[in-house]
């Protein structure tokens, strides 16, 4: 099935504003009626944080900082080491799930119920296995905020980064938690039903997808804003 990249609702902005747009996403990614869709705006809005971010490390008045500051931007720099392998591993798995989700709806076509229960435990044994890597990452990029913009930025930024990933592994893991609502349960309930739980797990695919893609974005300016930094800190 041919999945369209969903449109992002947080525009970007001029980076003068990016702590505006810091706290929109924020706000947006804080509600309790999270959603995947609104995780994947997110991931992808974060993308273009990243890239103001970069240009403000750019400016020439922004390369000048005190001893202090160049040892906070360092320490910065081996976080942000972990937030890399953190994204780049659920980039991984939403890869992973999104061909395991693939694979079941073939099966399921074909009326092999066998191979459908061995891939929902796939689902089931690599959602547990992200959330538990997850979870040990997330403890190593933990820090404070610091009374520099620099790192106040890309510090708030990991946050809610490591928090966007979390929710989407949350919301990934309800989707086969609870039998009576879990989509991929519901197509061995009726045989009529299969043909409406396949457009569910359509559905479910391009949502994975669209985390992919965000988590897939999202790497690669974080990749981009790390050697901005470093060649600022090297010159």
């Amino acid at each position: 099935m041919a999945c369209h990249q969903r449109s992002i609702s947080l525009p970007s902005r001029p980076h003068s504003n990016v702590e505006e747009e810091l706290c929109r996403v924020e706000a947006c990614t804080s509600s309790p009626s999270m959603t995947i869709e609104i995780i994947s705006n997110g991931l992808r809005s974060l993308g273009d944080i990243y890239s103001s971010v970069e240009d403000i490390m750019c400016l020439p008045s922004n390369q000048i900082f005190s001893s202090q500051q160049r040892t906070l931007l360092e320490e910065e720099m081996e976080c942000s080491l972990e937030i890399l392998d953190l994204c780049n591993a659920m980039h991984e798995v939403f890869a992973e799930l999104k061909d395991i989700i693939q694979d079941m709806q073939v099966s399921l076509r074909k009326g092999d119920d066998a191979i459908v229960q061995v891939k929902i435990q796939s689902y089931i044994r690599l959602v547990k296995k992200a959330k538990k890597h997850f979870m040990k990452t997330v403890k190593k990029v933990t820090s404070d905020k610091e009374d520099c913009r620099m790192v106040k930025l890309l510090s708030g930024a990991r946050d809610i980064t490591t928090s966007l990933l979390e929710s989407a592994m949350y919301l990934l893991s309800k989707q086969i938690a609870t039998p009576k609502m879990s989509i991929i349960t519901k197509a061995f309930q009726k045989k009529n039903s299969v043909v409406c739980n396949e457009e569910q797990l359509q559905v479910l695919e391009c949502s994975i997808g669209d985390l992919e893609a965000g988590a897939g974005l999202l790497f690669r300016r974080l990749v981009q804003s790390r050697v901005t930094l470093l060649n600022i800190l090297s010159s």
